[in-house]
């Protein structure tokens, strides 16, 4: 079955770093586009990231654009998301969704459990 399970979300000051990870099985994962959200308490998930299945094609919010970056090593089967200069506004649950295809531009099929990213000083 798809499974995907996020880590690495933890407390980190104003400016500090984070990388999530978001462990893949139970599909090829070179063949779809993966994609990062997140959500707030009160507030909308949002899309803050998505790579294409090759790698080529990455978008991103343009509220963490320049800070986040996405990357996906096929071989461990995992997707990265590499957050700098981290803002309180970052503070949300991060979740980790799978493509139906492999554009970017295709639906979401699956999610993980999500990790919980706290930005406070």
């Amino acid at each position: 079955q798809v499974q995907l399970v996020e880590s690495g979300g933890g407390l980190v000051q104003p400016g500090g770093s984070l990388r999530l990870s978001c462990a893949a099985s139970g599909f090829t994962l070179d063949s779809y586009a993966m994609c990062w959200f997140r959500q707030a308490p009160g507030k909308e998930r949002e899309q803050v990231s998505c790579i294409s299945s090759s790698g080529l094609s990455t978008y991103y919010a343009d509220s963490v654009k320049g800070r986040f970056t996405i990357s996906r090593d096929n071989a461990k089967n995992t997707i990265y998301l590499q957050m700098n200069n981290l803002k309180p506004e970052d503070t949300a649950v991060y979740y980790c969704a799978r493509r139906s295809r492999g554009s970017c531009s295709s639906s979401n099929l699956y999610w993980g459990q999500g990790t919980q990213v706290t930005v406070s000083s």
